[in-house]
């Protein structure tokens, strides 16, 4: 009888231990879902609460596909910047391509010179690794610093969502503020079919002394690749 009550207790104990471990380790899971669900929402809060117009831009250093570091405190002279959140692989960025060469033309000799950071993940997008953005500048002959957020901790705090994805900066007493957010123009497929052009609107606006007239348009693109 003693024999059997010691057996009854050893079992016991084995079925309370393997409840205890199973409590134990879906507690741990449970928690790390947690974090990780914690870690997701405040990225996508973070994307939310970026810049909207009228904020002040912190400057930032990111490194150009010609090896050097650049900010936009480099630019002495410039009157403000057109930023573009763009990439390699994104079909939209490829079709603004050479839009964006024709607006750092016309426009960084009068105060406005463009900007391209990609805000992609060179682990989830191979193509959009720095080495590719060197050949991709080279084999378009971009006119513009052409850098990776390595980590990918600026575009968030712009709020970017889609490559491409515009900035219209300017210099005033406060600092580098936001004055445009959006889209390039009403026509990622056609260059000769467009009808409004955003950027060149609100570029001449600012050189002119006068108010943006449209402030926000929807970026048309691809989603950040992380």
């Amino acid at each position: 009888m003693k024999t059997i009550k010691l057996a009854v207790l050893a079992l016991l104990f084995v079925v309370v231990s393997c409840t205890e471990k199973k409590k134990e380790t879906a507690e741990k899971t449970e928690g790390k879902a947690k974090v990780v669900a914690e870690n997701v929402e405040k990225a996508k809060k973070e994307v939310t609460n970026g810049y909207q117009v009228g904020d002040i831009v912190k400057d930032f250093s990111l490194k150009n596909v010609d090896g050097k570091m650049v900010s936009m405190a480099d630019y002495k002279d410039a009157k403000g910047f057109i930023l573009t959140f763009t990439c390699n692989t994104c079909p939209y960025s490829v079709a603004y391509e050479d839009r964006l060469i024709a607006l750092d033309k016309k426009y960084a000799s009068k105060g406005y010179p463009v900007i391209a950071i990609n805000p992609n993940s060179p682990e989830a997008r191979p193509d959009d690794s720095f080495e590719k953005m060197q050949e991709r500048a080279k084999e378009k002959g971009f006119t513009f610093p052409y850098m990776l957020d390595v980590g990918q901790k600026i575009y968030p705090v712009f709020g970017a969502t889609r490559t491409p994805h515009m900035y219209v900066l300017a210099k005033t007493d406060k600092g580098v503020q936001v004055k445009y957010i959006g889209a390039i123009d009403d026509n990622y497929k056609d260059a000769n079919a467009v009808s409004k052009r955003y950027i060149e609107d609100a570029v001449d606006a600012l050189l002119a002394g006068k108010e943006v007239e449209v402030k926000t348009t929807k970026a048309i693109g691809c989603s950040i690749k992380v």
